[in-house]
């Protein structure tokens, strides 16, 4: 029998050391390498954060600039891939396509059998860049457009809705994007996180690691909030109700509203903050508000009446569909995001590994049961 009884979910449960990122639940705090993440929100960019996620420092001007390079110049996919991109059937969801095509990236990188630190260094630099290619290159593939090659000129947020949308995006929504994979990028032990390292943990490589990672994150209950949370806000709009009017109809029936609460947080989860003002904004300057205002609409009830606070996905669904991204896009795009997390958390397994392997508490028959013979069974 364990010495130590977790909470169910592992909850409250301390299952790793690690350096890169600090949640503090109750005052509402996240940082990624001691960086609050709302200086990292206004002043960096994603790729000065994977940096520091990586490296556990801010890069000088120098060391960021060939990060960005380099970041850049992994902007390639084999041909087989897209290929077999082509290939898969209809109805094969953006994440299961993902989930899937990573796996396979493993077959063409030269790296795949090194598992030393610097290899694994260089893997993260073409998963990081390759995931957010496989996203944008299947959408084109699945609504019959022409495939867009990366623009190495740009950076990794707007190489991505470049090669989504083929045309040069605003600085805006450059920008709005880029903030968004600065709030994602990182998240300790969450449960994509801790599959990448225990994966990670058995000697077995960054690309099996990050698939699992992946899988995880296809759980509705962990990635897929904001895809509910923009689905909701359809619903409303397309009923041509009052937005509080009908989520207290909702939860009259004891129905589920996403985007609210968190299992860390006792307070408003920080991403939120930035989330809400950049949907606001960028709602004000492309002329459709109304996503943001039913947002916060719905936002302000459920504080009042349930004294819930909005997480990192209510205000990242309507963010998005101004930006003119399918909702079924949406989980991808978190991964396009932590995928810089998950490499990290990978990396530092590595470089002072132990098989993880925790103790469950025993709940079932008491010991010794006897064994019956199979003609005295019930």
């Amino acid at each position: 029998m364990s010495t130590a009884v977790a909470g169910k979910g592992l909850e409250g449960i301390v299952a790793a050391n690690s350096g890169i990122c600090w949640i503090d639940g109750e005052a509402g705090v996240l940082s990624y390498r001691g960086i609050d993440i709302h200086e990292l929100a206004v002043k960096s960019t994603f790729e000065e954060t994977t940096y520091l996620l990586w490296n556990g420092m801010l890069p000088n001007e120098l060391a960021l600039r060939e990060f960005s390079t380099q970041l850049a110049l992994a902007r390639e996919i084999d041909l087989r891939i897209i290929d077999m991109l082509r290939g898969f059937p209809k109805s094969a969801t953006p994440m299961e396509v993902l989930r899937t095509a990573v796996s396979a990236l493993s077959f063409y990188d030269a790296d795949e059998k090194d598992n030393s630190h610097d290899a694994n260094v260089r893997k993260s630099y073409h998963l990081t860049a390759q995931i957010a290619m496989i996203v944008a290159i299947y959408d084109r593939i699945r609504k019959g457009l022409d495939i867009v090659p990366p623009d190495r000129s740009l950076n990794h947020a707007g190489n991505f809705l470049w090669m989504l949308n083929g045309e040069k995006p605003s600085e805006t929504a450059t920008r709005t994007l880029d903030v968004a994979l600065v709030l994602h990028a990182d998240h300790e032990l969450n449960a994509s996180t801790f599959a990448a390292r225990v994966i990670a943990a058995t000697l077995s490589d960054i690309h099996s690691a990050v698939t699992g990672a992946i899988g995880a994150l296809k759980g509705p209950l962990h990635g897929g909030a904001n895809e509910a949370v923009m689905r909701l806000l359809y619903a409303i709009d397309k009923a041509g109700a009052d937005p509080v009017e009908y989520v207290k109809g909702m939860l009259a029936a004891r129905q589920k509203i996403s985007g609210f609460g968190h299992r860390v947080y006792k307070t408003e989860d920080p991403r939120a903050t930035h989330l809400r003002k950049m949907s606001e904004q960028l709602g004000k300057d492309s002329g459709q508000p109304k996503w943001y205002e039913m947002s916060r609409a719905i936002e302000l009830y459920v504080n009042a009446d349930k004294k819930l606070n909005a997480n990192v996905d209510f205000y990242s669904a309507s963010t998005y569909a101004t930006l003119g991204i399918d909702i079924d896009l949406y989980t991808p795009i978190f991964a396009i995001s932590r995928i810089s997390g998950w490499c990290a958390h990978v990396i530092e397994q590595l470089d002072d590994n132990r098989l993880i392997r925790p103790r469950a508490e025993y709940i079932g028959p008491a010991y010794p049961s006897p064994y019956l013979p199979i003609d005295e069974r019930p």
